[in-house]
């Protein structure tokens, strides 16, 4: 399932909790996050930090292809025509 925007990009992902329920529709393709409005409206999105991640384990093999890599709405490649 690719979800957009995504979190990192301030999508509604980012303020999804530990805990929160979450509908999923198979059939229509529709995720829906079961938390009160106000709630929702309170909530920080949380961005998280990923410059630690950039190195080690083969991750800077592929540096070049994941800077390179679309959003999920755009089909999450990093190949171009």
């Amino acid at each position: 399932i690719h979800v957009t925007p995504e979190a990192y990009d301030g999508g509604l992902l980012a303020k999804v909790r530990d805990g929160d329920i979450i509908r999923v529709n198979g059939q229509t393709g529709e995720l829906t996050l079961l938390v009160d409005e106000a709630e929702l409206a309170a909530r920080e999105p949380h961005i998280p930090d990923l410059s630690a991640s950039r190195v080690g384990t083969g991750r800077e093999l592929f540096s070049a292809l994941r800077e390179k890599l679309s959003g999920a709405e755009q089909g999450a490649t990093c190949i171009t025509f």
